[in-house]
Order: structure tokens, then C-alpha cells, then sequence
């Protein structure tokens, strides 16, 4: 059987009743992705360096460079409400996962216990398979607690008996001993654990777009390869960056990106221009700038 042809679907809006538009059972695989409730701006600022011997800043081999600040992406980052704002929106994932298929929701330490009750009683705790432990070593250090270097990622499936899981296709990773285990397994490298060590989007990597929360694409590469098949149709209604509709555009899926940031709606025309994605309430600009000639940092 012939596999249907990529789509690249984009909606401008709040994804609630855009989501309760869509028929049941429509998607292989969803991740979700909301705000994490900090009670803060979550704030990226904008810089293009260029050298300068008089500048603010150090490069490679010592040499000097000014930064140049081009603009701020931003957005607060507080419900009073949080579990009744996502309620209703993860009701609706349920509804629209095929019977196959399963449910990704990326969250911090903050919301992480009262999100996980939440979702046991809307998909059933015989339904949830894993915590999954992202963890990275970026940034400031706290002085009076452990420092908070993780988020979680609670994986669902719609039935437990049967869902979507390609062994095959997990990047391996290396062995911390390889000599203990023989040069043969060595070079094949093992699986992951449910704890993945992955840096953040490098604020100085080709990856970045400006995006303030934007999620590293080996992260969601790993989820894609693995709880999908090619040729499967994706959701992410809080699309931010884009990220899911990059991975699986290259990975041979169909996606669907809900977000209701202007700015994130920029960010994906520039990001994803090369899918030539339908847009659903908003027209993308013709003068974009591309996100690469940006270099983006983190304002704490």
C-alpha cells in the first residue's frame, strides 16, 4: 500500500476549539509542550556579534567581539488555574489519538505530580508507561538547593495492549565502560534508559531559532523514530518553535502545529519554509528575516 503524501498543517489561534474541531481517533502520536506555569516572563533576547576590538565580549583564539541587540521574544508564563486550563485540552488528546496510538506531555518539576493524577484519570493508570527523565548541564548553579537540571516527559498510551514502539530504530548510545563489555557491543552502543542526557539548544548552535523554550531536536526525534511509523500524522497544539513539525517532516511523517504566539507563528515560516506548510489563520510575512542570522541568549 502506497504511503499518502507529507503534510505540514499550521493553525494560528487558541488550540482548544481549533483541537475540538478535529475528528477522533486523527493522530498516531501527539506531544504537548505547555507553558510550565513558572510564574515568570520567559524571555530570549536577540544578538548578532560581529568583531570588533573594542568589544563587550571573547571569541575563539582570544579575539574580540561587540554584540548588536536585535529584538526580545517573550511571553508570562503564569495560570491561576493551570490544571483546569489543561484539562480540557488533554480530554480532547485522548479523544484524538488513534487506538494505537500515544501521548507525549513535557513538563517541569513545578506541575510535574498534580499533571501526572490529572492524566491518570483521563487516560487510566494502566495507560501510563514511563517518566521520562530529560536531563542537561546548562546554566547558572543554585547556592541553596540542588540545582533543577531536568524536565519530565510522561509517555501515555491510548491502550497499553497495543501501541506503537520501534526498537529498531532507538540511536544508540555509548557504553561508559566499553572495555567491560566487548568491542563488538561497543561499537553497536546500547539503548537509552528512561533518563536521557541531552544538552539544551546551543544559544550560539546553528539549531536555535529565538524561540524561548525551544526543545532540543534530537529530544523529539527519539520520540518520533520510536512512537510513530512514516507515513503517520503528528499533533503538537503548543507548537512554539516548531519543533515536532521539523522532525517529522524529515522523518518521513505528516504533522499538524497549533500555536496562538505571533511570534511563534513567525518562527515557524522561517524554521519550516521548506515544507511549504498550508496556513490556518495567519499569512506569513514575506520579509522574515532568517533565524539563523541571529544569535539568541537566555535573559535571566
Amino acid at each position: 500500500m502506497s504511503q499518502a503524501p507529507q503534510t505540514l498543517d499550521i493553525h494560528h489561534g487558541d488550540n482548544l476549539p481549533i483541537i475540538q474541531g478535529m475528528e477522533d481517533g486523527s493522530f498516531d502520536l501527539i506531544y504537548i509542550d505547555p507553558p510550565f506555569n513558572t510564574g515568570k516572563v520567559q524571555k530570549r533576547t536577540q544578538l548578532k556579534t560581529v568583531r570588533d576590538a573594542e568589544g563587550d565580549r571573547t571569541g575563539f583564539q582570544g579575539e574580540r567581539y561587540r554584540s548588536i541587540k536585535l529584538g526580545s521574544k517573550a511571553y508570562v508564563d503564569a495560570f491561576d488555574d493551570y490544571l483546569g486550563f489543561l484539562e480540557p485540552r488533554l480530554i480532547e488528546s485522548h479523544r484524538l489519538l488513534k487506538p494505537t496510538g500515544s501521548f507525549f506531555f513535557h513538563i517541569d518539576y513545578r506541575e510535574v505530580h498534580y499533571c501526572k493524577v490529572l492524566l491518570d484519570s483521563i487516560f487510566g493508570r494502566s495507560n501510563f508507561l514511563n517518566e521520562i527523565i530529560w536531563a542537561y548541564d546548562y546554566g547558572a548553579r543554585a547556592t541553596k538547593r540542588w540545582s533543577p537540571k531536568h524536565d519530565t516527559i510522561l509517555w501515555y498510551a491510548k491502550d497499553a495492549e497495543s501501541y506503537t514502539y520501534r526498537f529498531d530504530d532507538i540511536d544508540r548510545i555509548p557504553y561508559m565502560a566499553p572495555d567491560l563489555v566487548g568491542p563488538e557491543k561497543a561499537a553497536r552502543g546500547k539503548t537509552p534508559t528512561d533518563v536521557w542526557w541531552n544538552t539544551i539548544v546551543s544559544p550560539n548552535g546553528k539549531e536555535k531559532t529565538g524561540y524561548p523554550t525551544q526543545k532540543p531536536l534530537a529530544i523529539i526525534n527519539r520520540i518520533v523514530r520510536v512512537h510513530s511509523n512514516p507515513g503517520d500524522r503528528l499533533l503538537d497544539f503548543f507548537a512554539g518553535s516548531g519543533t515536532l513539525g521539523e522532525s517529522a517532516l524529515r522523518l518521513g511523517r505528516s504533522a499538524v502545529l497549533v500555536d496562538s504566539n505571533v511570534e511563534a507563528m513567525e518562527v515557524m515560516a522561517r524554521r519550516l519554509s521548506f515544507a511549504a506548510p498550508r496556513w490556518f489563520g495567519f499569512t506569513p510575512s514575506d520579509t522574515a528575516s532568517p533565524s539563523s542570522a541571529c544569535e539568541s541568549l537566555f535573559a535571566q
